[in-house]
């Protein structure tokens, strides 16, 4: 008899799962028959969620809470300062050829 494989459930699932256990509208066993998890899945998403909600509301750290211009900003700056040394490593190479 070969053993069953290990199901992994995408980050959507499991947020939707976990709010729903965190509002209380149904039991653990009843999310469990619903969604076909065991409870013990559901609380440790559930637990995951809670403790990592106020990484949501961090501004300035990471990556969570910055514009796409804050984050792409740098790297534009640094295509540039490698796009001057190129044209300067070209026009360097040809004066010496």
């Amino acid at each position: 008899m070969i053993g069953s494989e290990r199901t992994r459930h995408i980050e959507e699932f499991k947020a939707k799962v976990a709010l729903e256990a965190i509002r209380g509208v149904r039991t653990l066993s009843e999310l469990s028959s619903m969604h076909r998890v065991h409870p013990t899945v559901i609380g440790q998403c559930k637990r995951q969620l809670v403790e990592g909600a106020a990484e949501l509301f961090r501004r300035g750290r990471g990556g969570v809470g910055r514009s796409e211009e804050e984050l792409t900003a740098p790297l534009y700056e640094e295509i540039g300062r490698l796009k001057v040394e190129v044209d300067w490593l070209k026009k360097s190479f040809e004066r010496s050829a």
